[in-house]
This record gives structure tokens, sequence and C-alpha cells, in this order.
């Protein structure tokens, strides 16, 4: 059974009124029309801001954030956040208040509103930690909220590992019960371990070349160099042995433990990924999991990534440079977002057959470089990859936490509804990129004392000519407005960007 966070309304509007959140996602509140749940703007929550605060939900964890408020958000009574009664709603835009975790049976107060938190964990095996099916709950219950799978029901061993009576990493054996994001189900690598890549990706090399069932697709392969790598893992250059065949190979390290549950989400995220064929889409060859890592093989791109150029540069590329890499990356975008996929989660909650991908991560280093000179080649990479492992809930708190995605290259829709993201958020990010190739800054300037959420909600981009006045006034004009993005965005398509660009 699916870990779920549920929200109760028991005061104020729409009392009785229940909200079940089963997956990672954010939930904005306040008066504002474009929060996800949006208070009545009436009297009765005048003291309630338009953008009031922020749930990051991956359940079964929830966390809250005040987002300089003008009255506070309270969790049992107790203040959270709030801007001092002399600064105006842009003033508490420059406030940062930290996260706050919620339990089982909290209370959020916000004006009048209460919302009462449940929060239902998963169900899972007592003895091996695997998870339960909903429909399997009544079998498998051997004492009230304690249940036993099928296969340890009939077995003498205890598979959960475990270290004095507590959890394991699954790759060093040292117990991990005090670590953040240990406390699920599943498989958990330990801070150490996912502080040595290398040595991770080293051992399930080693695990494949002793016939490991899981690791055929990376059977014979050694490592050849680091190609680089992020909060999330690393990618390395690795050949074959014998074909000599390179391949790009990248691990992923979840920031929770991965149950079965989340391993089969995200590999069946990925095989959504794997259908894409095109000659401006890095492609994915094979995606796996041991011990608590995840790992992929890609495509290898010998020219490196735009950012990785841009660094070399030491500065921004020319127009003559950015426009033939942006317009080629556009038309693997459109061909991504028009592709059949295999997996695609209906409105019912089932999967099946539907149509395109949205990357939701794109950015200067996941556009990627083949060739040199004329027959250069720009391709976009990790395509749907960040939005895979958000959706497994691997990723931890991802929006509003430490580890905070991407900000710099996203619209404000992504933020305020990443669950159900538009191609139209590609395409707003695609046009970030091409700003930043062009000047070497993003479109929104982040200062380091303020929210970066409350910095997209909230503030527009600066026009481009600002930046680098040497961009010609018409593509100017073409970037400016692609990277509007309220009330809506303008470029709904990558085929309508890449038109308007073409045209100048």
């Amino acid at each position: 059974m699916p870990a779920k966070v549920i929200l109760k309304v028991v005061q104020g509007a729409s009392p009785g009124q229940t909200i079940l959140f089963d997956e990672r996602t954010t939930c904005l509140i306040g008066r504002g029309e474009d929060c996800q749940l949006h208070l009545p703007n009436d009297d009765d929550h005048r003291l309630v801001s338009r953008h009031h605060c922020l749930l990051d939900i991956n359940p079964p964890d929830l966390r809250v954030r005040d987002f300089g408020s003008r009255n506070g958000t309270y969790v049992n009574g107790l203040k959270i956040g709030q801007r001092a009664p002399h600064l105006s709603a842009s003033e508490g835009s420059g406030l940062f208040f930290p996260e706050h975790d919620l339990k089982n049976g909290d209370e959020i107060k916000l004006g009048q509103t209460i919302l009462a938190v449940s929060i239902v964990p998963t169900a899972v095996c007592t003895r091996c930690g695997a998870a339960i099916a909903e429909n399997q709950l009544a079998a498998t219950e051997i004492a009230p909220g304690k249940y036993e799978c099928a296969t340890c029901s009939q077995s003498t061993e205890t598979h959960m590992p475990s270290v004095a009576g507590g959890k394991a990493c699954a790759r060093c054996g040292r117990g991990v019960a005090e670590e953040p994001g240990a406390n699920r189900p599943g498989d958990f690598v330990c801070g150490a371990c996912q502080g040595d890549p290398l040595g991770l990706v080293k051992r399930l090399l080693e695990q494949a070349n002793a016939g490991h069932h899981s690791l055929v697709s990376i059977q014979g392969y050694e490592i050849v160099r680091e190609l680089g790598h992020g909060g999330m893992g690393a990618v390395y250059l690795a050949r074959n042995t014998e074909s000599r065949e390179q391949v790009a190979l990248k691990i992923m390290l979840p920031r929770v433990a991965a149950d079965e549950t989340a391993r089969r989400m995200f590999l069946r995220e990925t095989e959504n990924t794997k259908v894409l064929k095109h000659p401006n889409v890095v492609q994915l060859l094979d995606a796996g999991c041991s011990d608590g890592t995840f790992f992929l093989t890609l495509e290898y791109c010998a020219g490196g990534t735009v950012a990785e150029l841009m660094s070399q540069r030491g500065g921004p590329l020319t127009v003559d440079e950015s426009l033939p890499m942006i317009l080629q990356a556009l038309s693997g975008l459109e061909y991504a977002h028009q592709a059949e996929m295999p997996e695609v989660k209906k409105s019912d909650g089932t999967f099946g057959p539907g149509r395109g991908l949205v990357h939701r991560d794109l950015k200067p280093s996941n556009i990627f470089l083949c060739g040199s000179g004329k027959s250069q080649v720009a391709k976009i990479g990790d395509y749907g990859l960040a939005k895979a492992f958000d959706v497994a809930g691997l990723s931890g708190y991802t929006r509003t936490g430490t580890i905070a995605g991407t900000p710099f290259f996203m619209p404000r829709q992504q933020l305020i509804n990443f669950k159900y993201a538009k191609p139209e958020v590609d395409v707003w990010s695609m046009a970030a990129t091409l700003y930043f190739m062009l000047t070497n800054a993003t479109p929104r300037d982040f200062p380091r004392d303020q929210d970066w959420c409350r910095i997209v909600l909230e503030t527009a981009a600066v026009p481009i000519r600002r930046r680098n006045s040497a961009v010609p006034a018409r593509l100017a004009e073409a970037i400016d407005q692609a990277l509007i993005d309220k009330p809506g965005i303008p470029f709904k398509t990558a085929s309508d960007l890449k038109r308007a660009l073409e045209s100048v």
C-alpha cells in the first residue's frame, strides 16, 4: 500500500473537505488564483496572503514553508514564519523561512483556516521490508498494523538488511538508522557511500562482470574517466573491453530508501525515454537498479555540453553559434512532445500508451554536442530523468529543500504544478537556455539572501538587451516574448518558438 498524505479542512472554507496526495508533488496555498489550494478572496480570508505557504510533499514525508506572509503560518499553534508588520508583500519576498517537517496529527493554521494532517505510511513486510499491495493487506496482516509477505511467511530467513536491530547501508553494511531518508522501506545507500560515486560504479561493474542477472546491460564495461557529477550522482565514460564501444554510464543516488514500488515506477518512466529516437535527443540505451543505486547507459556525446563550452570560453556564445544549437534542440523537443509513449499515467491512475514526454529540467548542461564545425549536432540529454526520479519519490525534497533542482531555468507554471507540467514549460526553459548562452546570465536575478521560490513566482525575466546590448533587436524581442510566464506562457509548443526564432 503506497504512503499517503491527507489534508482535511477542519475550519474555514469548505469544512470537511479532504485532499489526498499519494505522489511526489508541491501544493501552494493562498488566495492567489494560481494556488492549488485556493482560498476565497473574501473578508473571511483577509488574513491569508496571495501566496501564503508551500507544502513540499513526498509521501509519507511532508514539509511546510511560510512565504513571508503578512499574518504568519502556524503549526500546532507555533508560528513558523511571518514578515515584519512594516514590510510590504514585495519586501517580504526577500525573506526566507526554513521548512518545518510535519507529522501525523499536526495542524496547519493560516488566517482562520485550519488544516489537519494525516499521514498513512507504506505497509511493508516486517521481515524483508517489501511493500504490501493494498489488495493484499487483509491476507498478509499478522497483527494489527503488522504484515508478512507470502514469501517470508514460508521462510525462516530474515532478509531486511540490519545492524544491531537497525537498518543498514545496502552498499557497505554500516548502520543508517539516523540518516535522513533512511526511515522508509527499501534499500538505502549511506552518506559516506554516496560521497564515493566512483566506488559505487566500480562495484556495479564488478557485480556485472561476475554475472549478476540485473546488471547484464553493463557487463564487459570498464571506466575510462569521469564526465561530470552533481547532487544526484555522477556520469562516467565507459568502454566495452571487447567491442570498444563507448557509452555514458550515469548513476543516480536516491535521497530516500528505494523500495520495490519506487524502483518499478522509475524504471517504468525510463521506458518512455528509451523509445525516443531522434538525431537531436541523446539516446537512453538501458536502465536498472542494484543495491539502492540506479544506473543508466546513454549515447556518449564527445563534444560535452553547452555549459562546458561556455565555461571553456569564459563567457557567452555568439548569436551565430547559439541559434543553430537551439534550433536543433527545439527539433528534438518538438519530436519528444509528440512521440508515442508506452507508459503514460491516465486520469484514472492506470498506465497505458499515450503521447508526448515533458523533460522538466532543460538547461545548458543538458544540451549535449557531437561533432564540430558545420557538422556539429546539438542533442537534448537526460530526457525525462528528473521527472522519473521525482515521480518515484526518489529525489526527496528537491523543490523547496537544499537540493533545489534547477530554478534558474524554471517558469512559474512548473513550480506551481510540476507534477502535471505541460510541454510549454520546456519551451520556456529552452528560451531561458538561449538567453543564458547569449548573456552568461539567467533570465531572473537570484540574490543569495532571497527565497528562490518567491522569485520564480513573482518576478519577471530581465529584458535580454539589459544583459547584452549587442543581441539584435528582433531576436531580443522574440526571446523576451518567449520568457513571459505571467499569466501564461505565449509559446505553447517547440515549433512555435522555433518559427519565431527562424523568422528573425
